[in-house]
């Protein structure tokens, strides 16, 4: 299927699992059905199954979302014990999208079925809500820990057999489409057998000596050395250290949770030779995340670093803004260079990434699929350098397999049933929103300096002086746009606060 027939059928207002292999687009389709939704006036939660995976969409985890957290099985009374705010935002849901579905248990997404059904009091799977799964099953599978409930993918569920989900198999490669052998490579790996020439291919790369000059991100199973590599590279480096806050706006639960979930560093240290990793894309396309590149020089006054890319571009990078949204409200923004050191990564963090090149050690893979979304980091074999690999490192799930081919088959009978959705949804393409955000967007932390022009304090966390401040000034008289002006924030922020902390019907 091509992109544009699974926007189609996503925009009908059916219930999609949109998959494919690493690399065939499905974030970009994700996120044009994103755009176009929201354009009709459509209230989207946009989650993922990692903290990881969903500040690349600016949303929130699933298990947040939904109010399940950890759970295996949902407490007595959960629903009426859960907070009022959770509730309306789960009313209030017209669609919900998860992405990398393959890392969610099949009993969690019982769960969230079971979460919106009650709370929208509703008897239909999700209580009516459209729902998007996103990702590819041949990647990262569910976590089972030995204190916990295990499960499998999420073809295994209970909401799953009710067949609500049409299939949108993407078949383009876009990533490796410069590299034939290397994508029948990867395709290989996908279908569990690669020819002796193909493996030969891939252990010549073990012999390669990386040119110290070009940057070249290490691919590590473990987080253990990540941190130790990069700071040993960096202390090696003459020459002036340059140090970049992060700077955040949100409250102090929902801020710490995005930092948690983000790739950028809350204090980010860069030297003039550091290879960097750029982490976000850029709405001017000027770089992606995965990009790598070499820091030639600082700019004069704000420091911003210059970076050379490895295709040879020169660019200044500025701070961008990573958003936690959870439904249609704002929940924490923090502020950053969109860079990282890039001498290391994990396999893990690398997940969704393009990466100009890449060595990969994969001798201490530890479970399926691992190798399979190392690899397919990277556009070609002449990109790709190789440490080694163990004997699991090629493996993928044989449940992943026997799914493929089910969903293969799903996708051909989704075209054929949806022809006359997708040729009219075709024959109103001028309508079709599928180019970036223009650069002249204002983002978030352009609004929020903005508005520190007249409230200094805007969307930072609430102190405790200051809420002391605030409840003592209220009940000596002070009225809510006298206290806008004390404490230098908006009077809707102000009043807000002092429901919270002198009950709702403060103002009745």
């Amino acid at each position: 299927m091509k992109q544009i027939e699974a926007l189609a059928v996503m925009m009908s207002g059916k219930s999609v699992l949109l998959t494919g292999a690493a690399g065939s687009g499905k974030t970009f389709v994700l996120n044009q059905f994103v755009r176009n939704a929201r354009a009709v006036g459509k209230s989207i939660a946009v989650t993922a199954t990692t903290g990881l995976a969903a500040t690349h969409l600016n949303g929130t985890t699933v298990h947040a979302w939904s109010g399940i957290g950890v759970h295996d099985e949902l407490p007595v009374e959960h629903i009426l014990r859960m907070p009022k705010q959770r509730r309306d935002i789960i009313a209030d849901t017209d669609i919900l999208v998860i992405d990398e579905i393959s890392m969610l248990h099949d009993f969690r997404l019982d769960l969230v079925d079971t979460v919106c059904r009650e709370v929208r009091d509703v008897n239909l799977p999700f209580g009516g809500i459209q729902v998007i799964l996103c990702g590819d099953f041949f990647q990262l599978p569910p976590v089972n820990r030995s204190d916990s409930r295990s499960g499998g993918f999420i073809t295994t569920s209970r909401i799953w057999d009710e067949n609500i989900f049409e299939v949108c198999y993407l078949e383009e490669q876009h990533r490796q489409k410069d590299d034939q052998s290397y994508s029948d490579i990867l395709n290989g790996i996908r279908e569990g057998y690669l020819k002796p020439s193909q493996i030969k291919l891939l252990t010549d790369r073990k012999t390669l000596v990386n040119d110290p000059w070009q940057p070249t991100t290490k691919l590590l199973t473990t987080n253990v050395d990540v941190d130790v590599i990069n700071q040993e590279h960096l202390s090696q480096l003459d020459g002036k250290q340059y140090e970049f806050e992060m700077t955040t706006s949100g409250s102090r639960k929902f801020v710490e949770q995005l930092m948690r979930s983000c790739l950028a560093q809350q204090t980010l240290v860069l030297k003039k030779g550091a290879h960097v990793m750029c982490i976000k894309n850029s709405l001017d396309r000027k770089y992606v995340n995965g990009s790598l590149g070499v820091i030639e020089d600082f700019e004069p006054i704000n420091h911003y670093p210059k970076i050379r890319l490895i295709t040879g571009k020169l660019i200044v990078l500025k701070p961008d803004t990573w958003e936690l949204v959870d439904g249609d409200k704002r929940r924490a923004a923090i502020t950053q260079l969109p860079i990282r050191l890039a001498w290391a990564i994990t396999v893990h963090k690398s997940q969704g990434m393009t990466l100009d090149s890449a060595r990969i050690d994969l001798r201490n893979a530890f479970v399926e699929g691992m190798g399979y979304v190392a690899l397919s980091r990277v556009r070609g074999l002449k990109d790709l350098s190789l440490d080694g690999l163990n004997g699991i490192a090629l493996r993928v799930s044989k449940d992943a397999k026997n799914i493929d081919k089910i969903l293969r088959d799903k996708s051909e009978q989704t075209l054929i049933e949806n022809k006359e959705v997708i040729e009219a949804f075709l024959s109103k393409k001028d309508e079709i929103i599928i180019e970036p955000i223009p650069k002249t967007k204002v983002n978030w932390a352009d609004k929020v300096n903005k508005m520190r022009v007249e409230y200094p304090n805007a969307y930072k966390p609430w102190q405790d002086k200051d809420d002391k401040k605030l409840v003592l000034s209220f009940t000596k008289g002070k009225t809510v746009e006298q206290l806008s002006k004390i404490l230098g924030r908006h009077k809707g922020s102000v009043r807000e606060r002092l429901k919270k902390h002198l009950g709702e019907d403060i103002f009745s």
